[in-house]
């Protein structure tokens, strides 16, 4: 078959612009990978929820703020999670001086049911000049708070914590005056890996704990736990204090309302000082289906139970991701969110 080619008897599709959902491919690398990270189910897929509420609309970017940016980005030809992950709050971040960059390439060694990164081995690759690459698309974009986000790389002695860190120096170098939010992989619970991070000069260490510990398992990859997300957290608080931490749930995978609120619990105690609430969108058929759509209303008083706990802030609602005006998160103002607006 043209453009196929045989590896252990799995047929892989050599051009990577061409496999679909699910599909296998060959990384120009030189490993392979799922495309979307889950592999294709055989038979009919699963029913979708029904059809989004209107609280799920996402309004067009807009803004100079967000034009300019755009322009740098198309210019220099810039990778940005924004625009990757067709995130529906670019237009707000990219006018507040906010973006997010994924490191350590697009490939993960993990198949989380709920992500749509492709999944694969990539056997130690990593590109030494990403540090410096990382660093210019700060000062091009002129970004005042930065989210660095990366894959999971457990082929990786030390899951690229060190690789993490030096992308933080050197933007930090050439961009003294930007934030630098850390969102990490748990680096299968490695506390020094973890410090490593913490000591690299960033100013908010992230991990998500994504879903309650019931749902941890399907949800989550098998190598990722509820407990470990909460030690790695808890080690990045008690190894520097000063460094905000942070963590993510996503809603409407089928939880209860006692389990978010045991989940938030769980977290205050281990120290983490913001947390992010939002509602969980199938990105394919293959992925795990939506459960209910939660409601800007609901929403609302989960963050107002989570601030009752003590967190700084809890920025909540459907169209909200880990990384949402994350500059804003210590103005206890929801991030310049208001879920009233939505509900109408």
């Amino acid at each position: 078959m043209s453009g196929m080619s045989e590896l252990k008897g799995i047929p892989i599709v050599a051009d990577m612009a061409r496999a679909r959902s699910g599909e296998k491919y060959l990384t120009p690398q030189g490993f392979t990978a799922v495309r979307d990270g889950i592999k294709a189910r055989s038979g009919s897929p699963p029913a979708p929820a029904g059809r989004k509420p209107p609280w799920l609309k996402a309004r067009a970017p807009t803004g100079a703020g967000y034009h300019a940016v755009r322009a740098l980005v198309r210019e220099h030809r810039l990778a940005t999670v924004c625009e990757e992950a067709k995130c529906p709050n670019l237009g707000e971040c990219w006018n507040a001086g906010t973006a997010t960059l994924m490191l350590m390439g697009a490939v993960c060694t993990r198949a989380c049911r709920f992500c749509a990164v492709d999944t694969g081995n990539p056997h130690g690759w990593l590109d030494a000049h990403e540090p410096e690459h990382a660093a210019r698309t700060v000062e091009l974009m002129k970004l005042r708070y930065v989210v660095l986000t990366s894959v999971d790389r457990d082929d990786l002695p030390d899951g690229g914590a060190a690789h993490y860190a030096a992308c933080v120096r050197a933007i930090k170098h050439r961009n003294p005056h930007t934030a630098v939010e850390a969102l990490t992989p748990d680096f299968q619970g490695a506390l020094a890996d973890v410090a490593t991070v913490v000591d690299s000069g960033i100013e908010v260490f992230a991990q998500n704990i994504e879903t309650v510990r019931r749902l941890t398992h399907p949800v989550r990859d098998p190598r990722a736990s509820y407990e470990q997300t909460l030690r790695v957290l808890a080690h990045a608080r008690q190894h520097r204090p000063a460094v905000l931490t942070k963590s993510s749930l996503m809603l409407g995978l089928g939880e209860r309302d006692e389990e978010i609120a045991a989940t938030l619990a769980d977290l205050r105690a281990a120290g983490v000082d913001i947390v992010t609430l939002g509602q969980y969108l199938r990105p394919t058929v293959n992925h795990l289906a939506v459960e209910r759509f939660v409601t800007p209303q609901e929403f609302d008083r989960y963050r107002e139970q989570a601030l009752a706990l003590g967190f700084l802030e809890c920025v909540a609602g459907p169209l909200v991701r880990s990384s949402y005006r994350a500059e804003q998160a210590l103005d206890r103002n929801n991030a310049g969110l208001d879920n009233r607006k939505l509900a109408t």
